[in-house]
């Protein structure tokens, strides 16, 4: 099991457009395709109050790119997408990055 960590850094004042698509449109999608979430979380205290961050639990790199690619791909995100969009674009930057558990860590 690896962990990808995503935290996307929001244009000020986007960061309610963002939890509101990901709310109605993209754990659906997610979940149609098999990808898993391990929680979520906004920043309380930190560099930005706009950001999200979230991570993904996935069984290799290979389980990966195939699954986000046929998200990414999939007609209903990229409409989605667009839509939560048409007031402006939403998300600044994306940071991610791939995590293995260690032998003492609860996440496993």
């Amino acid at each position: 099991m690896i962990y990808e960590l995503r935290i996307y850094r929001c244009i000020p004042g986007r960061l309610p457009a963002l939890l509101k698509r990901f709310e109605t449109a993209t754990l659906k999608l997610w979940d149609k395709h098999g990808i898993k979430q391990a929680g979520f979380w906004t920043t309380l205290i930190g560099e930005s109050n706009m950001e999200l961050t979230y991570m993904l639990k996935w069984e290799s790199l290979a389980d990966r790119e195939k699954r986000w690619d046929a998200f990414m791909s999939d007609p209903e995100w990229i409409k989605a997408r667009a839509e939560s969009e048409k007031d402006g674009l939403i998300v600044a930057n994306i940071a991610s990055s791939f995590l293995t558990p260690t032998a003492f860590s609860a996440a496993k």
